[in-house]
């Protein structure tokens, strides 16, 4: 079995123990949603399409499996580091290169490398994508605005 499936069933298998049934909803839509938008976005940018996958689909795990969203990159990156670890295909490169990204995704603010930049572009992206008619009080994010520059996409949000 590939990667990113392997992944996929830890992040099912933890998403289905969250006994809220909407914030398992939501998971299930923003892990994944974003997981998509980070192989468009690598794909686009030259990137490893499967380790971005694979960040996307763990950079919040730590939100979904415990309810608590405080510190969440911090905690999601040890979390998403074990699970690469204990699944036992990845290198160490691989898996401290996406827990940096997990850890990096909150701040939006300051530049890091790559994937994490990648990583951060997807969460922002999959948020306005997962309802395109809801007011944004006027204000789009400047990291939004300069994602959807990069895809063409005529901005009218």
């Amino acid at each position: 079995m590939n990667r990113v499936e392997l992944v996929r069933q830890v992040v099912d298998g933890i998403l289905r123990q969250q006994p809220d049934v909407e914030e398992r909803r939501c998971g299930f839509v923003h892990l994944y949603g974003v997981a998509q938008a980070c192989a468009l976005l690598a794909l686009k940018r030259g990137l490893d399409s499967e380790l971005c996958t694979i960040a996307g689909m763990l950079h919040d795990i730590w939100t979904y499996k415990t309810g608590e969203p405080r510190d969440h990159a911090a905690s999601g990156s040890v979390e998403a580091q074990k699970i690469m670890s204990d699944l036992g295909c990845f290198t160490e490169q691989e898996i401290a290169v996406v827990g940096t990204a997990v850890l990096h995704h909150s701040d939006k603010g300051q530049v890091h490398g790559d994937l994490d930049e990648l990583l951060k572009d997807a969460d922002v992206l999959q948020h306005c994508l997962y309802n395109t008619s809801l007011k944004r009080d006027g204000q789009v994010p400047v990291r939004l605005v300069k994602v959807l520059g990069e895809l063409e996409v005529e901005q009218t949000l």
